[in-house]
């Protein structure tokens, strides 16, 4: 029984509570207008937005989507000033994050950045300069390097994309006259070395003077025998005169100015001098330390290989032993490559050329009296 009446009881305060609870939802809630006539009113003023709204529609065609966005969000008709203030707020803070955060990246970069381009500056500066330093090179060592480079600015100049075949062209020109340099030098260094050679050996003879006593001992007995076919004989000229003779200073040299040739018999020199010997096939006469060819002594006899005075000195030994004489000296000094013959043709006068020019003598290519002393014969 007494459960009953509890459960009873229980029931009793939940149905009270539940109607309190139902008393308190039924409060008065606030008017709204009818649903008929709110539409009709949402209609009306709907034209008249789109109405106000078409001139800015047209106006906003010539500004820029971020104003466009300005104007349509100006014009919308729930928009709350709250939101939009929080929104600038919210876009400020993360554009201020976005600029920090590309802050921070650029000072881990702005050192390299900054490293790189002045690496890069330098290297175009290198670039830049390697054509000159190239055309530099060209310049000092081949001699074409300025000519290249102007064959290649006329091109660029005219505008012809020839630059492979004007290469190839000055490459074969520069090439030809490299091997013709070359060609040159080389024979210049060999008869450089010819000239330096032939010095050299005559030098060396020079430094080692002969013996003239044994010379003059060799030749002692010496007879010269005539060899038209080797060296050619002369013929008599009655207005001949010594080449050059003129321009010889000095008493050693008077014989030479004012010999002239002349053709008697047998008597007339045998009246005149003392000492008239064939030598060598000619007739030669004796005066004053000189040989003379006696043209005319023997018309039989006269081959004569030299017309003029030979310098014989006092003691008068014949011609062709003084001449044996000098040809020995000279061929072991090194000017005279010829036979001790005797005969003072072409090679051994050629020989007395070089000789007294190296040593400072009238180019008489005889044999006088300063040759003879020079010789020590």
């Amino acid at each position: 029984m007494k459960k009953i009446i509890t459960l009873l009881m229980s029931c009793s305060l939940a149905l009270v509570a539940g109607a309190m609870a139902q008393q308190d939802d039924n409060s008065p809630a606030p008017k709204k207008k009818p649903h008929g006539q709110g539409q009709a009113s949402q209609e009306a003023a709907a034209p008249a937005r789109t109405q106000e709204q078409r001139p800015a529609v047209r106006q906003n065609r010539g500004m820029t989507p971020d104003a466009q966005r300005g104007e349509r969000h100006n014009a919308r008709p729930d928009s709350n000033p709250n939101q939009d203030r929080a929104r600038a707020g919210s876009a400020r803070q993360d554009q201020q994050q976005a600029d920090t955060r590309e802050n921070r990246g650029m000072k881990g970069q702005q050192a390299p950045t900054e490293r790189g381009n002045a690496r890069s500056d330098t290297n175009a500066n290198q670039e830049a300069n390697r054509p000159q330093t190239e055309a530099s090179r060209t310049g000092s060592a081949h001699p074409n390097g300025d000519r290249n480079a102007n064959a290649q600015a006329e091109h660029q100049r005219r505008g012809q994309p020839n630059r492979a075949e004007t290469s190839t062209t000055t490459d074969a020109a520069s090439a030809r006259e490299k091997a013709s340099a070359q060609s040159n030098q080389a024979q210049m260094q060999s008869r450089t070395n010819q000239s330096t050679s032939q010095a050299s050996s005559v030098k060396t003879a020079q430094g080692n003077k002969p013996d003239i006593q044994t010379i003059k001992a060799q030749h002692a007995n010496f007879r010269a025998q005539p060899k038209p076919d080797k060296v050619p004989a002369v013929t008599f000229n009655q207005n001949r005169t010594i080449t050059g003779s003129e321009n010889w200073q000095g008493q050693q040299y008077t014989v030479f100015r004012s010999y002239r040739p002349v053709y008697h018999d047998q008597s007339w020199y045998r009246s005149h001098y003392t000492r008239v010997e064939l030598i060598g096939g000619g007739y030669y006469y004796f005066n004053g330390g000189y040989w003379y060819p006696a043209w005319g002594y023997e018309p039989s006899a006269q081959y004569y290989a030299y017309d003029g005075p030979i310098y014989a000195g006092h003691e008068a030994r014949p011609p062709d032993q003084v001449i044996a004489d000098v040809q020995a000296a000279l061929q072991e000094m090194g000017y005279y490559r010829g036979e001790v013959d005797g005969l003072l043709g072409p090679l051994t006068r050629e020989a007395l050329t070089g000789y007294q020019n190296d040593h400072g003598l009238y180019t008489t290519a005889a044999i006088d009296q300063p040759t003879l002393d020079s010789l020590g014969i």
